[in-house]
């Protein structure tokens, strides 16, 4: 199994990427993990939410194989706690797939984006920038895989 995470727009907020290319680099020992930032739309001052929304949606659907688990990070996705994470990517290993993670632009996603979702994950009830949420969800990520071999990361 093979992990991405998928993101709209790039990672410029300077510590935002350190702590993300930290865990990046952390997530190797564990997993194949790649990060995919799909560009920012530009010239979007005429278009609508829902536009923004359609626009960015074909280019994260250009990025998913047939194949894949798709899990959206979306406010209104179950959360979990940090054992169970671990306890929820044991159970999608097992099922012999990649698995993507995404985590869209300002608006959120478009409705072709969730109708190819295989589920939706919250990592908190706050809202987040879309940029932190990167860095958050790669800790939590690598902290699940620590967990899952028993190492001592995360305590109790």
């Amino acid at each position: 199994m093979d992990i991405k995470l998928l993101t709209v727009g790039k990672t410029d907020v300077k510590w935002v990427k350190e702590g993300l290319d930290l865990y990046v680099s952390r997530l190797a020992h564990y997993v194949p993990f790649s990060l995919i930032e799909i560009p920012q739309l530009k010239n979007v001052s005429s278009f609508s939410k829902d536009q923004i929304k359609e626009k960015e949606g074909e280019l994260i659907l250009k990025q998913l194989k047939n194949s894949d688990l798709v899990w959206l990070l979306d406010e209104r996705g179950k959360q979990y706690s940090s054992v169970e994470f671990s306890d929820f990517l044991q159970k999608l290993s097992g099922r012999g797939r990649d698995l993507v993670f995404v985590i869209g632009g300002a608006y959120g996603f478009s409705k072709d984006v969730y109708s190819r979702a295989d589920g939706l994950v919250s990592l908190s009830k706050m809202t987040f920038s879309h940029q932190m949420v990167r860095t958050v969800f790669a800790e939590q990520l690598y902290r699940a895989f620590t967990i899952i071999r028993g190492e001592p990361y995360h305590h109790e």
